[in-house]
């Protein structure tokens, strides 16, 4: 949340995937507005970029040092910020400089972290090396959130303390990282009385399993390939989703398996979606693709906006795609088919030409910056 009467945040939260995990940064700029989302944004670009980069934390420290000297008036650092580098095993590595300590739960209690105190350039700094579990969830916050209240509801503000009990609370009933985040920005915005005095920003972090999603959309060039298509499927490690009805007709026979079709829940936009057992969702091909292709840029775009979390509320079929895509899977692969549909195509031009290859791959190309793992094969 921007402090009230404010355009930019002075906050600025940086994530990045790296190739055993990712690495996420929080910065807190001095002041608010534009000068402070400034220093937040230079602090935590040269951080990620540093640490991706492999470089020490002593040089990226240094780097930020040199680069944002302390305010000669307040002698302040010009950008606090907490530095999460986290593995694929849960192996996680953190620093933290003059930003609020972070919450740790495990199993629905707090887990206290041992941290050591070191002086890089000097700064202060607080370092520590931890093994995620499964379930376990990690939340970093800027001093807005402690500051909440205070003048208004609240004589001296939300204590770290206050924050802390509720969070535990929080985190036994609600499982879902985002949605953490978005609770507990709200209980912020409350006592603010929705006039923000300070830049307020909540990262919630949990770490779960690998959740596949196979999506299968158009038929193969060869019909002798039709075999291949089904191997595919059978052999896919998670959800399963067939896109097109082409496809579906050609799986419904090798399978033979009927398709239901679901004459209540589409619009004029999104054709019925269907339900084909052994396959998790089955909808028309081209339409529904970029309808839920403008699903995932709208989500986008308000994401990149900073409203935190967004909800996608509708019933029909690219609405569900897009659930599935978003919230039920982090590796995704798509199998597309290099059939041409005469509906859809003249098959006189070039491949680069077919129209779904080219929705295909805006979808791809959202689904990444969205932070997903994504794979394109065709048949």
């Amino acid at each position: 949340m921007n402090k009230y009467h404010e355009e930019l945040c002075g906050d600025h939260v940086e994530m990045v995937k790296t190739e055993d995990g990712m690495i996420i940064v929080l910065s807190d700029g001095l002041g608010s507005g534009v000068k402070a989302n400034i220093l937040a944004t230079l602090t935590s670009k040269i951080a990620i970029t540093m640490l991706k980069e492999g470089a020490s934390i002593e040089e990226t420290i240094s780097t930020i040092a040199n680069t944002l000297p302390e305010c000669q008036v307040r002698k302040l650092a010009y950008s606090t910020f907490t530095i999460l580098e986290i593995k694929e095993t849960g192996e996680a590595y953190m620093v933290e400089y003059d930003n609020p300590p972070v919450f740790y739960y495990r199993k629905g209690e707090a887990f206290p972290l041992h941290k050591r105190t070191r002086t890089i350039n000097n700064k202060v700094i607080y370092e520590s090396n931890f093994q995620m579990r499964l379930g376990d969830t990690l939340v970093i916050i800027s001093d807005g959130v402690v500051h909440a209240g205070v003048g208004m509801t609240l004589n001296l503000g939300w204590q770290w303390e206050h924050i802390d009990q509720y969070l535990t609370d929080l985190v036994r009933v609600e499982q879902e990282a985002p949605m953490i985040a978005r609770d507990l920005l709200g209980v912020c915005e409350n006592l603010y009385d929705s006039r923000p005095g300070d830049d307020t920003t909540v990262v919630a972090v949990k770490l779960q399993e690998r959740t596949y999603l196979d999506l299968f959309t158009g038929p193969p060039k060869d019909q002798a390939s039709d075999g291949l298509l089904v191997e595919q499927i059978k052999a896919a490690r998670g959800k399963v989703v067939l896109c097109g009805g082409t496809t579906a007709n050609i799986v419904a026979r090798e399978l033979e398996e009927e398709i239901c079709i679901d004459l209540q829940n589409y619009n004029q936009k999104v054709p019925p979606m269907g339900y084909m057992a052994g396959i998790d969702l089955v909808t028309e091909g081209l339409l529904t693709l970029n309808a839920t292709k403008e699903i995932l840029s709208n989500y986008l775009e308000e994401k990149q906006k900073g409203l935190g979390v967004i909800r996608i509320d509708g019933l029909d079929g690219a609405s569900r795609l897009a659930r599935m895509l978003l919230e039920e899977s982090t590796h995704i692969t798509f199998w597309v088919g290099q059939a041409i549909n005469p509906a859809h195509q003249n098959p006189d031009f070039p491949a680069n030409f077919n129209l779904k290859n080219s929705v295909v791959k805006d979808v791809v190309k959202l689904l990444k910056v969205l932070g997903k793992e994504v794979e394109v094969h065709h048949l």
